[in-house]
């Protein structure tokens, strides 16, 4: 918790002062209360005491007084806020690759069903757009609201080519924080799926350490199997079997480097799993808010619990 106007808790140093002048002068008036009459006449010319109860009323307001200074020094604390017009950026790899069936249906198709997931489960108010990648990039829907669209770019992907992620990167990151833009920047991430080591273009790390800085979370699914094989045709007519493990490791550097989170999948029920969860972060964010009114209310509550408690326990407020 932080304060707006830390200055007012000085204020606090005088409750343990107000209760050093409380037990002052109820000792006080005890004494003189003892000397006004011999104690087998007390009951005749005093009514009758509370006892310890006495002090509850007395002890509510000096804590309803803490309460009220904690109010007035204006407390702030971090809560989890709804994001108006954030924006996402699915960065699919359409690489040869992605052809590999170690995930039933093939790679790409379970990037496909898991990216059309994302976009049921993410809220309406969040723009999302789309950007393919092999050796080249390809902006295939700028952040838009519209799903449709996206949808239609997502499922027009075929796999070919080789991987150039860092170029990739990049572009998203240029569309999320366009050269020259004014003002706070709205909320965005970046959700990469692939699953190939980068051999194309720039380095994906610096890009990624770039997006960190500009505020935009970079979350890896690393899509396939350790055991994942590409089968290709040569000129001379036999098939060339070559293995293609997902690069984890690079793409828990990108995400680390950015912020961001890191997933491994290798089917689409887990996929969509991922998806659920990003589709839920990528609308929130955690932000400092006032709770002044909190305090405030509580510093009431214990205000009027006092003054109840004064006129049931000795039938006059303090």
């Amino acid at each position: 918790m932080t304060f707006v106007a830390p200055a007012v808790l000085l204020g606090l140093l005088l409750v343990p002062v107000a209760v050093v002048a409380y037990l002052r002068h109820d000792q006080r008036r005890r004494q003189h209360r003892a000397a006004f009459a011999h104690e087998a006449l007390m009951p005749a010319v005093a009514p009758r005491r509370t006892g310890a109860r006495r002090h509850v009323a007395p002890v509510l307001y000096l804590l309803a007084f803490a309460v009220l200074l904690v109010a007035l020094a204006r407390p702030k604390a971090e809560a989890t806020v709804k994001v108006n017009k954030a924006s996402v950026m699915l960065v699919i790899d359409h690489s040869g690759s992605m052809q590999s069936t170690d995930v039933p249906g093939g790679r790409l198709n379970a990037a496909k069903v898991a990216g059309n997931t994302f976009l049921d489960m993410v809220p309406d108010d969040v723009r999302t757009g789309l950007l393919a990648f092999n050796q080249t990039v390809e902006l295939l829907q700028s952040p838009v609201t519209d799903r449709a669209s996206t949808r239609s770019a997502l499922d027009g992907l075929v796999p070919a080519g080789s991987t150039a992620t860092g170029d990739a990167l990049a572009r998203a990151l240029q569309v999320l924080r366009p050269e020259g833009q004014t003002g706070t920047p709205a909320p965005a991430a970046i959700i990469l799926l692939s699953d190939g080591k980068s051999v194309r273009g720039q380095d994906p790390l610096p890009v990624a350490q770039q997006a960190g800085k500009d505020g935009v979370k970079i979350y890896t699914v690393a899509l396939g199997t350790a055991n994942g094989t590409l089968q290709t045709k040569r000129k001379d007519g036999t098939i060339r079997t070559q293995q293609v493990p997902p690069d984890t490791q690079t793409m828990a550097a990108i995400a680390k480097a950015s912020g961001g989170e890191t997933f491994q999948s290798a089917n689409v029920a887990s996929l969509s799993a991922v998806y659920e969860k990003l589709g839920k972060q990528v609308a929130t964010k955690r932000e400092k808010q006032e709770i002044t009114t909190w305090f405030a209310g509580g510093a009431l509550a214990l205000l009027v619990l006092g003054a109840g408690t004064s006129l049931a326990l000795v039938g006059r407020l303090p």
